[in-house]
C-alpha cells in the first residue's frame, strides 16, 4: 500500500476543524515508518469539470483555498490510479470532499475528491462499476448527489446502528464491481464527535472492505481521508484501518 501525501497538506488554510494545526501531523507520526509515501500533482480544472459546474469552480477559485483544494483532488486522483494498477492506496489529503455537490459545497469541503477520482477512471473506460463506502460520521450528500442517477456507481453510507453488521450484509449482496472507493472519516470514534466506534472497529472495517475488494473487485481499492477531529486518537484510528485495509 502507498500513502499519497504532499507536505502542503499540513498548511492551515482556514479556521475550520479539518484544517486545524496538528491534524495531519498526528496521522503522519503513526504512518511514516511503515508505508511508502508518494507525492501527487494538483488536479486540473478539466478534472474538476468531471463532476462540478463551472460556476462552482469559479466561486472556489476566488478563495485562498483553491490551490490546496486542487492538490487534494490530485491526491485522490493518484490514489485511484494506483488502485486500478493493483496497488491499494490511501490519500492522506485535506480539504475533505464528500459534502461537495456539483454546484455548491459546505462542511469543510470544496471539491469532491473521491467523486472526481472515480469519474476520472470511468470516463476513459478503465473501470465501469464502482462501489463507494463512506464511513464518516456525516452523510456524504455531495457524493450521493453526484452519482444518484448513475446506475454504475453505488454510494453507501454506514448507518449509525449495527454499522459493521450492516456493512457486511450490504457488501455480501454486491456481485459485480470493478473498484472499491472509500471515504474514510474517523469522527465516529468514541473519543470524537460521534462517540460510536472503537479503534478496533476501524480495524474491522478495514478487514471487511479488503475482503470485499479481493472477492468482488479484483483487489482494486483506495481510500481518501474525510473527517476525524480528535488529534489524540485520529492517527491511531487511521493506522488501525490501514493495517487491515492494505
Amino acid at each position: 500500500m502507498k500513502i499519497v501525501y504532499h507536505g502542503r497538506f499540513r498548511e492551515v488554510y482556514s479556521s475550520d476543524p479539518a484544517a486545524a494545526p496538528g491534524r495531519i501531523e498526528c496521522i503522519l507520526s503513526e504512518l511514516r515508518e511503515t508505508y511508502e509515501f508518494v507525492e501527487p500533482e494538483p488536479a486540473s480544472e478539466e478534472d474538476l469539470k468531471l463532476v462540478h459546474t463551472l460556476g462552482h469552480i469559479e466561486r472556489v477559485k476566488r478563495t485562498k483555498v483553491f490551490d490546496i483544494a486542487l492538490l487534494a483532488v490530485g491526491g485522490a486522483l493518484m490514489a485511484g490510479e494506483l488502485a486500478v494498477r493493483d496497488e491499494p492506496a490511501f490519500a492522506l489529503i485535506r480539504p475533505p470532499g464528500h459534502h461537495a455537490n456539483p454546484d455548491h459545497s459546505w462542511g469543510f469541503c470544496y471539491f469532491n475528491n473521491i467523486a472526481i477520482a472515480v469519474e476520472k477512471l470511468r470516463s476513459p473506460g478503465k473501470i465501469r462499476k464502482v462501489f463507494i463506502v463512506d464511513f464518516d460520521l456525516h452523510f456524504g450528500d455531495g457524493t450521493n448527489a453526484i452519482f444518484s442517477r448513475n446506475p454504475e456507481v453505488t454510494y453507501y453510507h454506514l448507518p449509525r446502528m449495527n454499522a459493521l453488521k450492516e456493512l457486511e450484509r450490504t457488501l455480501d449482496a454486491v456481485k459485480e464491481c470493478d473498484l472499491l472507493a472509500v471515504s474514510a472519516g474517523f469522527d465516529r470514534h468514541i473519543e470524537d464527535w460521534g462517540r460510536m466506534l472503537t479503534t478496533e472497529d476501524y480495524a474491522k472495517i478495514g478487514r471487511i472492505l479488503r475482503n470485499f475488494s479481493l472477492k468482488v473487485c479484483g483487489g482494486r481499492r483506495f481510500a481518501v481521508l474525510e473527517g476525524g477531529y480528535n488529534h489524540k486518537v485520529l492517527g491511531k484510528n487511521v493506522k488501525a484501518f490501514l493495517e487491515t485495509f492494505k
